[in-house]
């Protein structure tokens, strides 16, 4: 078992299957020693509990838990492109969407929730820079989106 493996069961993790893109993109895209990670939101897409507006419709607490979700998601496209998530160097950047209510203005608390993740499984590996932007609404009514970069380590 790899090592970053070993770090997601301790936490009680388990990685999802890649899901499908719902348009005509790629789920991931390796380009050199880079992997660029299309937007995911939370754990079942289309099916997460996770709806609606952070500020109206889940409050901070519940907008993290989703970031959190969208990150496993994005962790299990992640591997999916790799084979193995020790073969991660560090992450680059994260562009995270979140569906705001007018008014709500701590969408870096909530995306949080996926900046945490990251350290928590990977380390210094996992800080990474980050932008956190408000949106009207999202796909699927989702309150979260988010993009990755992520660099490999030299083979």
């Amino acid at each position: 078992m790899s090592k970053i493996e070993a770090r997601l069961e301790e936490l009680g993790i388990t990685l999802p299957e890649a899901s499908a893109p719902v348009a005509n993109y790629m789920g991931a895209r390796i380009a050199g020693n880079m992997v660029y990670l299309s937007g995911n939101g939370p754990l079942g897409n289309a099916e997460s509990s996770f709806k609606g507006k952070v500020g109206a419709d889940l409050d901070i607490q519940e907008g993290y838990a989703a970031a959190r979700s969208t990150m496993i998601n994005l962790l299990g496209t992640l591997k999916a492109a790799i084979g193995d998530l020790d073969r991660v160097d560090y992450f680059v950047k994260l562009l995270g969407f979140v569906a705001s209510a007018p008014g709500f203005y701590d969408q870096p608390k909530v995306i949080n929730g996926a900046s945490d993740l990251l350290v928590e499984v990977f380390g210094d590996a996992g800080r990474h820079a980050r932008s956190a932007i408000p949106t009207p609404q999202l796909p699927m009514n989702l309150p979260v989106e988010i993009e990755m970069i992520v660099k490999l380590k030299d083979e």
